[in-house]
């Protein structure tokens, strides 16, 4: 952490208060446990991906052995999530898929994306077929509405700058799902804020396939969120001045859209690279970052 940032160390027993935007170093499960019932009325994030990247820190999400723990470990860190919620709060989970490994433990590189190489791989899990697409987003999502969420809408997150794919037996994938989950039944939702520009001009609903750009940030891992496709949640699900929460932070991009849109927001992230690179996106020398041990 740089110098000039403001960093305070919090012992595990230790209630969390917020007192404006916060960013927090630690896991995710470990620090949602400690943050006070129902404050905070939106929360938006992506969580890493199962099986599909290694960054290189112990206890990460997205490398866990099984499918099945895979799924369990979301679901259990989500029902945290749902106790910190409002009761019309609302939940925008963006997830992606993938193949099975066929039980290779390896990915090689793509000549068209060489990041996608992994010295690591979990085996195909059971009841699936090698190059089988998994539907990590869906079994998400059922699992989710299993464990009480209200699953109200799925979003197509279409990419037209996707990235491209040397496969020669299926279409290209340029599309990945956002699915929009509630606590209650009844719950905020500003539509007016949230409308797009209908084909022939003028405001509309918006709809449930958004045309977003992928954005790189330079010196942040290639998964950031385009701050477009964040934008429309934040406005739909929030009032200026409400918390906004993102349990897996990385480099920031939600933070950045609260600033934007008046609204504070709640990082955690348990990489320090990316706390660092947050801060400093974010606030710079008045960053307030707050480190928890460790449960």
């Amino acid at each position: 952490m740089t110098n000039h940032s403001s960093v305070e160390r919090v012992k595990r027993s230790k209630p969390l208060k917020l007192h404006g935007s916060t960013l927090f170093e630690g896991d995710a499960l470990t620090v949602l446990r400690r943050l006070p019932t129902g404050s905070v009325r939106c929360v938006v994030t992506s969580p890493p991906y199962w099986g599909l990247r290694d960054y290189g820190i112990e206890e990460q999400v997205g490398l866990e052995d099984s499918m099945h723990q895979f799924l369990h470990r979301l679901v259990s860190i989500f029902a945290e999530v749902k106790r910190v919620l409002a009761d019309d709060g609302t939940l925008w989970l963006n997830i992606g898929d993938g193949y099975t490994s066929g039980n290779r433990g390896y990915r090689a590189p793509d000549k068209k994306n060489p990041a996608r190489a992994m010295q690591s791989r979990p085996d195909t899990p059971e009841g699936l077929k090698p190059k089988d697409l998994i539907g990590i987003p869906w079994r998400l999502a059922f699992a989710l509405q299993a464990d009480g969420w209200y699953l109200r809408s799925d979003i197509v997150w279409n990419k037209p700058n996707a990235m491209p794919e040397s496969v020669k037996d299926r279409p290209t994938r340029s599309h990945e799902f956002i699915f929009m989950l509630t606590k209650s039944e009844r719950y905020f939702y500003n539509w007016e804020a949230a409308r797009e520009i209908a084909d022939g001009g003028g405001l509309r609903n918006r709809r449930s396939v958004w045309h977003v750009n992928t954005r790189p940030f330079a010196g942040a891992h290639f998964a950031t969120f385009p701050p477009d496709l964040i934008r429309p949640c934040i406005q739909a699900s929030s009032q200026p001045g409400d918390y906004v929460l993102d349990p897996f932070f990385g480099s920031g991009t939600v933070g950045v859209v609260c600033q934007d849109e008046n609204r504070q927001y709640v990082g955690i992230e348990l990489n320090p690279e990316y706390v660092e690179i947050a801060s400093e996106r974010l606030q710079g020398k008045n960053s307030n970052v707050i480190r928890v041990a460790a449960a």
